[in-house]
């Protein structure tokens, strides 16, 4: 079966040859309980309901596309957790409010499918992948160790965008990006282009690195020890920036898990490091 290109002309962005293109969460049409912030990945929502936190995909992703999250936060006084899928309805296209919930508000409309991800495999610090198969399998996979069947049926014939519902525990997380693996190459998102000036790390931000008091050296052109572990000493110097923060096994952690700059939080883009 040949397949159409479902690329806009918003999403023809490419860095090279093993570039997805950016992905980040849909600014506009998002559950109304929803804030996003670090350009779009991070989605944290109010934890004073379990619904209305529905997100998705700024871009349609391809088939054998492993959509990657990370778990920010999680609330115990909820039942239920994360719950992911697809659909072949453009969020553009989407008018009036969301429903307040993917499953069963989406789920029995046409072009909507979705399941949630069982709660006790979702807490903070959870590294989670979904993608569909070629024969229309929903897959997740739990910290690269786990990995199930979700459901079966999805339309991969028409375009597809990623469909995540922060609900009930599940209240806070992050984009990290996709990977595509083919026969001779690995195909990754990149980091969205900033349309906001960077903002100083905080204790609301999503990614844990932030918990670093990092207000005296972000100053600093170049630390002595890696801001992360604060153990190595600091031999990576992190590019476009230039600040020399990070040990070698934190900067290839940090590259593939939040392609931020840890002390001015400025986007790098992979092979953006280099060693003393």
């Amino acid at each position: 079966m040949v397949r159409k290109s479902s690329l806009s002309s918003s999403e023809v962005h490419q860095c090279g040859p093993q570039c997805l293109g950016p992905l980040t969460f849909h600014s506009q049409t998002k559950g109304v309980c929803i804030r996003l912030s670090e350009h779009g990945r991070c989605a944290q929502r109010n934890t004073d309901t379990f619904k209305n936190g529905l997100l998705f995909s700024c871009r349609s992703v391809r088939v054998q596309e492993r959509v990657q999250l990370r778990i920010n936060k999680h609330k115990l006084n909820w039942t239920g957790a994360l719950r992911v899928g697809f659909t072949t309805v453009p969020p553009s296209t989407r008018t009036g409010d969301l429903p307040c919930m993917a499953i069963p508000c989406l789920t029995k409309l046409p072009g909507h499918w979705a399941a949630p991800v069982r709660d006790s495999l979702v807490r903070a610090g959870a590294l989670l992948e979904f993608w569909v198969s070629d024969n229309g399998n929903l897959n997740v996979s739990i910290n690269n160790s786990i990995q199930c069947k979700l459901l079966t049926g999805v339309d991969v014939s028409r375009p597809l965008w990623a469909m995540i519902d922060a609900y009930g525990q599940t209240c806070g997380i992050t984009l990290l990006g996709s990977v595509k693996k083919e026969l001779f190459r690995t195909k990754k998102s990149c980091p969205p282009p900033q349309h906001e000036t960077p903002s100083a790390p905080s204790l609301d931000s999503c990614t844990d690195i932030t918990l670093l008091d990092t207000q005296t050296i972000a100053d600093k052109a170049h630390c002595e020890e890696c801001v992360v572990c604060l153990g190595k000493k600091a031999r990576i110097i992190v590019k476009p920036c230039g600040h020399q923060c990070l040990c070698s096994n934190c900067a290839i952690r940090v590259l593939e898990e939040f392609g931020t700059c840890p002390l001015c939080r400025q986007f790098i883009c992979s092979g953006a490091i280099a060693a003393l």
